[in-house]
């Protein structure tokens, strides 16, 4: 029984689209590289890439050295990078706006909490009663 390997995350999947978009005669020890991951890492996602039909591999016939490989983005494989980039993007502006309002949230406590603070602090130091 034969199964079909694991994709990589969107994490995983946006990131190499995008180095190999930008560069598509990365060799595979030069997007590990870039990457940060192991040889064999680079090469399990270009493969699980590879069968999605997300990137195809291209030889460079007139190179004289035939391992040379490009790895070039599908329509399949661009649509899936706009995709990703779309989900991420919205999943980074719900998370800033959740941020803002906290910040928010806290911007007022502090200030209702402040004045206070500094009117204890003014009368404690004229009176002496310092703790």
């Amino acid at each position: 029984m034969t199964t079909a390997p694991r994709t990589p995350s969107e994490a995983w999947r946006l990131q190499v689209l995008k180095l190999l978009q930008a560069n598509p005669t990365l060799s595979q020890r030069q997007l590990a590289t870039e990457l940060g991951v192991s040889l064999g890492k680079a090469n399990y996602c270009l493969r699980a890439l590879v069968e999605k039909g997300l990137v195809k591999l291209g030889n460079f016939s007139k190179n004289p050295n035939k391992r040379h490989y490009a790895y070039i983005l599908t329509p399949a494989g661009l649509e899936e990078k706009s995709r990703i980039t779309l989900a991420f993007l919205k999943r980074k502006e719900t998370e800033f706006e959740a941020i803002r309002r906290e910040i928010e949230v806290l911007k007022g406590d502090l200030e209702a909490t402040l004045p206070a603070h500094q009117d204890n602090t003014a009368t404690e130091t004229a009176t002496g009663n310092l703790k």
